[in-house]
């Protein structure tokens, strides 16, 4: 005991002292934090009058940020965790508006280096806002590295692209290569129970087999092929791009690369993919002759759209009360239950309908959806509210972003009007049913269950095997479902079952083809949806509301605490920390990270009856 004792000690104290270490720094952070926000003056950026605006988005573009309470990010930043950064896609459209129309503005800076992309519908609504610069005579420059290829999407909207001379643009395609785990599981003896319907419902083939199948390539192919043309059409809106990039041909690429003596960013100019070569300080030189020179910063006048929001925010007054058209978001995967920002809980979303339909200044809805689907259970709960809103009298036009499948279709179909852009991935009606037993992998140890019951229904549970008369039963109730799916689709789209059936068995299909096979009702995007709410509500004069979440407490003390030390850190520090977050992943961590992600789909099968209306397919690289 004596010698454990000995050995044990010196770990304790190095434990019980990094402990104490750890807290006292913590503690002492908050404390300087709350002298800093008690003595910190309100500084509101200024503008420069001719200046530049940097649009540098950091992270993924997101509808509604992930919910992340300002005490659980203050940890992970002391704690040196990298999570995933988002960028708020409405209020950055919202700064790119003001910017196009705010005579101290110059002209754009596109900095994308942090930039990790979004869905091809949320590039697609940056671009446009950025034609309004151009149209208003602004000049914009975007520069990078290299840039991906979502970050070329919005370089090449710009007047002059520079590039590193040792940098590359990737014009790749677009790829879909799940991970499959059926060999996997059957190893483990763990016993995978699916229910489904529709020739294309290939959300469990990752589960069930180790390729995948013909039908769900036939499927995946024409929708993929329909987005790479929106995305081609998009680049080359405004540059002349040599054909052979854009035909996807590795002969032709090569072709080109040889031509370009095996050089990437030669290669890129040569192609018209961007305009010069240039490192940081050509490039920087450039922007001040563009912006002039600014004494303080050694640099080109210019302001980061954070900066500019803040100080355009001062400015704004009181909103005005009155009638409004309300943007309620249902932006994740559909999930039972109350859940935060980054998923859509029924409880969550449906109480958040109700408010809304309580709230006599509210005259009109936009369900704004960016879901592949989730929980039967719970999109029904939601579409259920929708149609209480529409019984109010309350008009409810759904806006698909990204992606509108499967669960994020059926609760579009209890809206009044759908309107999607042409480049939404939306369909996929079909049903599943799916979870796993490990009655087999228990065996092989040893361990099993076994007892008595005072009927002959099925007792489900993970440690037994699922008997003939259960899967029957649970096989008709998907069955069930997919027929409640057909019946709702039809009487909302005014078409036969039948006819919805046709296009339906889980296939994907792009916003363009659904508004030929009649499952939307116009191409358009927020603005659009709103206009037509506030058109059927017969609104004049109206205001657009988002949902608003206000900090309190502790909560906000942390809040204001982390904005305060932010404000007062030197750039370098700032920029020191964004390039750790935002570093370029290694293929091998990119690999692992990718492959744990569909794992981790399985921890949100939580319908109540195991049934689901998910599209695990709508998601490309």
């Amino acid at each position: 005991m004596k010698f454990l004792a000995k050995l044990l000690n010196p770990i304790w104290k190095f434990i019980n002292g990094t402990r104490r270490v750890i807290v006292n720094l913590v503690f002492i952070i908050l404390l300087i934090g709350f002298f800093l926000i008690i003595n910190q003056e309100d500084s509101i950026p200024e503008v420069p009058d001719g200046g530049l605006l940097v649009l540098n988005p950091a992270g993924l573009l997101v509808e509604e940020p992930t919910y992340i309470s300002p005490f659980d990010r203050f940890v992970d930043q002391a704690m040196g965790a990298n999570g995933a950064p988002e960028t708020d896609l409405h209020e950055f459209l919202r700064i790119i508006d003001t910017a196009a129309t705010d005579d101290r503005i110059a002209g754009v800076v596109l900095d994308l280096r942090n930039f990790w992309g979004g869905g091809l519908s949320k590039l697609q609504l940056v671009a446009e806002r950025l034609e309004k610069v151009r149209a208003a005579g602004k000049p914009i420059v975007a520069h990078g590295i290299s840039f991906s290829q979502s970050q070329y999407y919005l370089a090449s909207q710009a007047d002059t692209v520079y590039l590193n001379p040792l940098g590359a643009v990737a014009v790749e395609g677009y790829h879909m290569y799940p991970t499959y785990f059926s060999s996997l599981l059957e190893k483990l003896n763990v016993t995978t129970h699916i229910f489904r319907v529709g020739d294309f419902k290939s959300a469990v083939e990752p589960f069930n087999r180790d390729d995948m199948s013909s039908e769900a390539k036939e499927a995946n192919q024409a929708w993929i092929n329909a987005m790479w043309a929106e995305y081609l059409a998009g680049i080359s809106r405004h540059r002349d791009i040599a054909p052979e990039i854009l035909s996807g041909q590795m002969d032709d690429f090569l072709t080109l690369f040889a031509a370009a003596d095996n050089n990437q960013a030669v290669l890129a100019q040569n192609a018209g993919l961007v305009d010069e070569l240039s490192h940081s300080e050509g490039i920087r030189q450039a922007l001040i002759e563009l912006g002039g020179y600014d004494e303080e910063k050694k640099s080109f006048r210019g302001i980061g759209w954070r900066d500019y929001r803040t100080a355009i925010n001062s400015g704004e007054k009181e909103p005005k009360q009155g009638d409004e058209v309300r943007v309620v978001f249902a932006s994740g995967t559909i999930l039972d239950g109350t859940q935060p920002r980054g998923s859509v809980g029924g409880v969550t979303l449906s109480n958040r309908l109700r408010d809304v339909r309580l709230d006599d200044d509210v005259k009109a809805v936009v369900l704004r959806i960016d879901s592949p689907g989730g929980s039967a259970f719970a999109s029904e709960q939601i579409r259920q509210e929708l149609l209480l809103l529409r019984e109010a009298g309350k008009p409810v036009i759904a806006s698909m972003s990204s992606v509108a499948a499967s669960g994020g279709y059926w609760i579009a179909a209890g809206t009044d009007e759908i309107v999607a852009p042409s480049s939404v991935i939306t369909g996929s009606i079909g049903v599943f049913g799916m979870f796993f037993t490990i009655e087999e992998a228990l065996a092989n140890i040893g361990v099993y269950t076994d007892g008595v019951s005072s009927t002959e229904f099925p007792y489900i549970d993970i440690t037994r095997p699922l008997n003939d008369s259960a899967k029957v039963a649970i096989q008709g109730g998907v069955d069930r479902i997919y027929q409640d799916f057909l019946e709702l689709v039809a009487d909302a789209r005014d078409l036969s079952v039948a006819e919805v059936h046709e296009v339906a068995q889980g296939r994907v299909w792009t916003g363009s083809k659904a508004l030929e096979l009649g499952l939307v009702d116009r191409l358009g995007e927020l603005d659009d949806a709103v206009a037509i709410a506030a058109e059927r509500a017969g609104l004049e004069e109206y205001r657009v509301t988002f949902p608003q979440e206000t900090l309190t407490g502790f909560d906000a003390f942390i809040a204001n605490f982390m904005n305060g030390a932010t404000a007062l850190l030197p750039n370098s520090v700032v920029e020191h920390f964004a390039a750790r977050i935002n570093r370029s992943t290694p293929l091998t961590e990119r690999a692992i990270r990718r492959t744990l992600q569909e794992v981790n789909v399985i921890n949100e099968f939580n319908d109540p009856q195991n049934v689901y209306l998910r599209c695990l397919e709508c998601k490309i690289d």
